[in-house]
């Protein structure tokens, strides 16, 4: 098994490419759409770098994995369904928890909430193989209800549940978020995986100028991540995440990234406007 990632520096997110080189069978974790804010055009730069890639390796992409519905980007899982018809766009059963939410926060009068948008929805502990590659769905919640890390193999994709130890972990602050939750998804799930776990993160914002990072290892967490490690008490990490995400912006994308997000991908329709002459 080869993991491939991919940096976009607009948003410090890291997609991945995960795949068996004796077959080309692959699977793509967290793609992106870019998007302008000012002008609100869309630009497939980051996904056509995944689409090179998978062209080189004459990859077969069996499934389009989502970590969660991201709040920070635009996510190409439709955009790369049409070229990949047959991947299966997945991501965790709670994901209508979130659609729910959503729908009365920011009127998205059209959403459907029964996550039929999506062609698969996980439930924890749900393994999946797809071609040769064996997917282990493990509920991670607390940056949003649905968050979901898959393990393949001796690698487990954690979304924004668990940054690099010296960022720490994701923040709890959206609807439905939850420190409690969050710290219960490290410890109890993240930090029970054998030590030599390799750990890929969602985003990587290079805290005092060292190089992007996408990789850490469980036991390299544990021992090391400046916000939950393995001797953090559950009280003084609430505590701490709580004051910490009082004091966050909120993402500059948020409303674009959730509208599209939560109905998998899926881009809306224009609005065409007619002024009087």
């Amino acid at each position: 098994m080869i993991i491939e990632s991919f940096h976009d520096p607009e948003t410090a997110t890291l997609s991945y490419i995960v795949f068996d080189k004796a077959n080309g069978d692959a699977l793509i974790i967290d793609p992106i759409l870019n998007l302008d804010l000012a002008s609100g055009e869309i630009s497939h730069s980051s996904v056509q770098k995944l689409l090179q890639f998978i062209e080189i390796n004459k990859l077969h992409v069996h499934a389009i994995l989502e970590t969660h519905a991201h709040a920070d980007h635009l996510s190409g899982a439709q955009f790369l369904k049409k070229i990949f018809p047959s991947a299966v766009v997945s991501i965790g059963e709670r994901i209508k928890l979130v659609q729910e939410t959503f729908k009365k926060l920011l009127d998205l009068k059209d959403l459907k909430t029964d996550a039929s948008q999506f062609d698969h929805l996980f439930k924890d502990q749900d393994q999946i193989q797809f071609g040769t590659l064996k997917v282990k769905a493990l509920a991670t919640p607390g940056h949003t209800p649905a968050c979901m890390s898959y393990l393949i193999g001796d690698a487990v994709f954690c979304g924004d549940t668990l940054f690099m130890p010296d960022y720490g972990t994701g923040r709890c602050d959206f609807p439905q978020g939850s420190a409690k939750d969050l710290y219960q998804s490290v410890t109890q799930v993240l930090y029970r995986l054998p030590d030599a776990t390799r750990v890929f993160v969602g985003h990587d914002y290079a805290p005092n100028g060292r190089e992007v990072r996408c990789q850490t290892t469980i036991a390299e967490s544990k021992q090391h991540n400046i916000q939950l490690n393995a001797e953090t008490q559950e009280q003084k990490f609430i505590q701490f995440r709580e004051a910490r995400d009082k004091t966050l912006k909120p993402p500059q994308l948020l409303f674009p990234s959730i509208q599209v997000n939560v109905d998998a991908g899926r881009l809306p329709t224009p609005l065409t406007f007619k002024f009087r002459s």
